[in-house]
């Protein structure tokens, strides 16, 4: 008797990719770079009608995490000549952060592209920030490895130097922000749980919770613990503000 088959891992349909390179700004010379980049981790190890078994995104979204880091240190270095090291890396983690990541993965409709399991499809893996923030990661990634440094730094350039150019004055740090706020109400300091460690070792990811007297804890994610500690607090502190408000 044959097996009926998993339909839950089978890919959602592709689209052509001609007009996300426009958007890109950038036209592949190995496309199975880009194909690699829209490519979810619930679609890994399967194997296409023809060709070598897919595979996910991780190892393109490490490479880009730290190629975005590095052009947007740099634009962050020429445009603000007067900011200390603390100032300047204020910026740089509100610029990279999850949110700002998806932000730009939506301006360019990422979303029509990634190429996930019927079954992340269902759970909504298409809108999920997280999986459009690391999508967009490793586009950057595979933009570097087929166009190098300048085929990324263009793409970044264009999207992130309105968003330095608006931050007239450092963010500041969204856990300080919280335990100011929290002793400022006469509170204990917040606390940081770690719920989960997960990935590869080259791409991993954490989850924190962080948790404040009297009100209802917040959950944020990172590639490193300190990520996720920050992602948690900012998303405190936007239930405060929404509360306050």
């Amino acid at each position: 008797m044959r097996r009926r088959r998993d339909r839950t891992a089978e890919a959602t349909p592709a689209r052509d990719l001609t007009r996300l390179e426009r958007l890109l700004g950038h036209d592949f010379n190995d496309r199975r770079l880009l194909e690699e980049a829209l490519t979810h981790a619930s679609l890994a190890g399967g194997r296409p009608r023809r060709g070598r078994p897919r595979r996910s995104n991780e190892r393109l979204e490490f490479l880009g995490d730290r190629v975005l880091g590095l052009t947007i240190a740099r634009l962050l270095f020429e445009r603000f000549p007067a900011d200390a090291e603390g100032a300047l890396g204020a910026r740089l983690s509100h610029l990279v952060n999850r949110d700002t990541l998806a932000a730009v993965a939506r301006e360019i409709d990422l979303a029509e592209w990634l190429r996930l399991s019927r079954g992340e499809e269902g759970a909504g893996g298409r809108t999920n920030p997280g999986i459009l923030a690391d999508c967009l990661e490793a586009v950057i990634g595979a933009l570097f490895l087929d166009g190098g440094l300048e085929a990324a730094e263009r793409f970044v350039r264009r999207h992130w130097e309105a968003r330095a150019e608006a931050l007239e004055a450092p963010p500041r740090d969204a856990k300080t922000a919280l335990q100011e706020w929290a002793q400022g109400h006469g509170l204990s300091r917040p606390t940081y749980h770690l719920r989960e460690a997960a990935g590869p070792d080259h791409a991993p990811r954490f989850r924190v919770e962080v948790s404040v007297e009297g009100l209802p804890p917040a959950v944020g994610e990172g590639g490193s613990k300190r990520a996720a500690e920050q992602a948690a607090a900012r998303r405190l502190l936007e239930t405060i503000r929404t509360n306050e408000g």
